[in-house]
């Protein structure tokens, strides 16, 4: 505090008295940082196919806790070991088809679970947490999914996304960096007018809808019931959407921080551009909550591995196994230009945006057809989990307990998520 002011001094004019603001000088600095507003929590998902080289991805083990060595695998993420943990012995009991885990990765779900029905699936943990992140944003989420025109080349399985709605349906996602630019940056070129005439048809459309399907709840079976519930989901999304519209209706995209990206980006170049983009709608707060569904086959070509991404997964010494390693690299090296980009951009009150977001990459399958220890990496202060360590949990430890352990984290009062038995107290910070 200046010695020469005090909080009693005042401005004297024309008899009145006039108390001074609350001057940083007159030791009001402490006192500002504790009232400033809680920082928004964010979140993003980060899925990748046919898993990770086994032997030089995972940290050892038998080194639990902050005194251990990042593997070969995970070494350009080096100058982040601070503010990220590698958590390992997670599983998804009830995934079975190694190549189409990332389906169920963010789920939990049995796809047996329904009698009769060859595949069923649950919400994902994304939109758990975007019903409560998003309310205050543009965009409650975001999907993004890899640009592979292949399928089968992502080692992903059914889906549209990582992410899943209510009813266990697939929520389609962006798959290219100029298609999610314009989604967050693009001016609206139609007259508001237009805009609103166009949300009130849509709305009046439907009502009219709801109102005939209401009707035809008498004497239905109990599938065609079930069937009618899954519209009635869709059509409630729906409302929530149009609402959201019309909210954020006389309100303008924010401005770009960089031109537009190249057309035909693909692999690498594509991944980075996806990240420097979920970096700047974070910072312009037009979501919290990211999924991203990552290419591996266009990945590894744009890398020079001219092994085919399937037949990397299944590696083996030589040029299998080291094309897998290539990619675990170039994928650590990605990760840690985001990590980059959170931790330079500045909230008000001098925190990073990477102080208050939760950073999740990781897999269904460890390596080849192996379904235990789902690699997993946690970063960032959003959730409140311990940073800096290798955590080794016991093994087959449910990885919706972690989803349940990082939404708490971020505020979400869940219950349970998934085949969750708990919140995992040891990550806790």
């Amino acid at each position: 505090m200046n010695p020469q002011l005090s909080r009693r001094h005042f401005l004297r004019a024309a008899g009145s008295l006039i108390a001074l603001p609350a001057l940083e000088s007159l030791g009001f600095r402490a006192r500002a940082a504790e009232q400033t507003v809680a920082r928004p929590k964010r979140m993003i998902f980060l899925g990748t196919g046919f898993g990770v080289t086994q032997e030089t991805w995972f940290p050892d083990n038998k080194q639990p806790g902050i005194d251990y060595v990042l593997p070969e695998g995970l070494a350009p993420l080096e100058r982040h070991k601070s503010v990220m943990s590698v958590v390992q012995g997670l599983s998804n009991q009830y995934s079975q088809d190694a190549h189409n885990g990332s389906t169920f990765w963010l789920t939990g779900a049995n796809r047996f679970a329904e009698p009769g029905q060859s595949f069923h699936n649950t919400i994902s943990v994304d939109q758990v947490a975007a019903q409560s992140l998003g309310r205050e944003t543009r965009h409650s989420s975001i999907q993004l999914n890899g640009g592979d025109t292949n399928i089968d080349g992502q080692g992903h399985g059914p889906g549209l996304s990582l992410a899943w709605n209510a009813a266990g349906k697939p929520i389609g996602g962006l798959n290219n960096p100029v298609l999610l630019f314009h989604f967050l940056f693009s001016e609206e070129k139609m007259p508001l007018e237009r805009r609103q005439a166009m949300l009130a048809q849509s709305r009046s459309v439907l009502d009219a809808v709801l109102t005939d399907a209401k009707q035809l709840r008498r004497n239905l079976t109990k599938t065609d019931t079930d069937k009618l519930n899954e519209y009635f989901q869709s059509i409630r999304e729906l409302e929530t959407r149009l609402a959201k519209e019309d909210q954020w209706l006389n309100v303008p995209n924010p401005k770009a921080p960089f031109p537009q990206p190249g057309e035909g980006l693909r692999g690498r170049e594509e991944v980075r551009i996806m990240y420097d983009l979920m970096a700047a709608a974070f910072q312009a707060d037009s979501t919290r909550v990211f999924t991203y569904r990552q290419p591996i086959e266009t990945l590894i070509k744009s890398i020079g591995i001219k092994v085919a991404a399937h037949d990397m997964s299944h590696y083996a010494p030589g040029e299998r196994m080291e094309a897998s390693q290539l990619r675990d690299r170039t994928q650590s090296e990605l990760l840690a230009g985001l990590l980059d980009k959170l931790k330079a951009a500045k909230e008000p009150d001098g925190s990073s945006l990477l102080d208050h977001t939760c950073v999740v990459f990781g897999s269904n399958l460890r390596s080849v057809h192996t379904l235990d220890n789902c690699p997993t990496i946690v970063a960032g202060g959003g959730a409140g989990v311990k940073l800096g360590h290798n955590m080794v949990l016991p093994k087959n430890t449910p990885l919706c307990n972690l989803w349940l352990t990082l939404l708490r984290g971020v505020g979400v009062e869940a219950e349970r998520h998934g085949d969750s038995t708990g919140v995992i107290k040891e990550i806790i910070a």
